[in-house]
């Protein structure tokens, strides 16, 4: 039964572990910026990667790889992780975590029309009102946590655009991620393979720019290596990692949705850390988005 649904537990999985990314990132960009954060981020995780695939495999790269399985997962970094999380990380400047996570919530949506045109993957009625349902919880949430006040402002609507090109970029690297993993291709090797291309992507504007010793310094006393060394274990390294397995053992549509409830898993960060109040609706919220995943699950 469990490796039956070992797809849909990968995403579970990743989306808790997105979790404690989010909370630790959500600190770590207001200290030292997107840009320096995704640099430095994509570093500690790539070394992790490179260590793990060594003690795993035997050799710090994957071996004798066809050259279309690095296209796409090449592909599948850069556009994943050195663009979309740099939108990512300028639309939370921008929004704020909260708005930012419920833009981040059409990411499922996105996945499956994506899917759906260019892989032929199709869900059953249940399955889309699981994954409606799911959604559905996930926008109550954080909706939920949003502030009263709205505003209109070019600094909001700029936040709005970044995010939608996160999402849109998000959605494409599942769709690459999974053609790069045809063939029960290793999700470790895959994920090395994308963080590789990704860092190389970062970091070479950074050299071309001499902006490369400039990365490392962080404010004194500030808690910005921990929460930046966290955010990296806990997202690019195993997040990442899980989300491949995840992506490679469910369709598309399902594995995002399923990985979309990061905000909810967020409540207990919510009420523990930042001391936000857990209302009705959020529990109503939560309630909606698990009784979908259950559909995903049984359906």
């Amino acid at each position: 039964m469990l490796l039956e649904h070992l797809g849909e537990l990968a995403a579970l999985g990743t989306a808790i572990l997105w979790s404690f990314t989010y909370a630790q990132f959500t600190g770590a960009v207001c200290l030292i910026g997107a840009k320096k954060l995704n640099r430095l981020r994509l570093l500690i995780a790539l070394a992790l990667l490179v260590l793990t695939h060594w003690i795993v495999f035997g050799s710090p790269l994957p071996r004798h790889v066809e050259l279309s399985r690095w296209g796409w997962l090449t592909l599948s970094g850069v556009i994943g992780f050195a663009m979309s999380d740099a939108m990512l990380f300028r639309a939370m400047f921008h929004l704020g975590a909260h708005r930012t996570s419920l833009v981040m919530a059409l990411i499922p949506l996105s996945s499956a029309l994506m899917a759906w045109v260019a892989l032929g993957e199709g869900l059953t009625w249940i399955q889309i009102i699981g994954a409606l349902g799911t959604l559905a919880g996930v926008v109550i949430v954080v909706s939920a946590r949003q502030t009263a006040e709205t505003s209109k402002s070019r600094r909001v609507r700029l936040g709005v655009l970044f995010a939608l090109g996160a999402v849109m970029a998000q959605s494409l690297r599942y769709m690459l991620s999974k053609q790069g993993m045809n063939g029960d291709f290793p999700a470790l090797s895959a994920n090395t393979m994308q963080i590789l291309a990704a860092t190389v992507a970062i970091w070479i504007p950074a050299m071309i720019r001499r902006e490369v010793c400039a990365s490392f310094v962080v404010p004194k006393k500030s808690r910005a290596w921990p929460l930046t060394m966290g955010g990296a274990v806990t997202g690019p390294f195993l997040g990442v990692s899980l989300s491949m397995v995840a992506l490679s053992r469910a369709p598309v549509g399902i594995a995002s949705t399923l990985m979309a409830l990061t905000p909810v898993f967020l409540l207990p960060f919510a009420y523990s850390i930042f001391k936000e109040r857990i209302t009705a609706r959020g529990l109503l919220g939560t309630c909606l988005a698990v009784g979908g995943a259950a559909i995903l699950f049984l359906a």
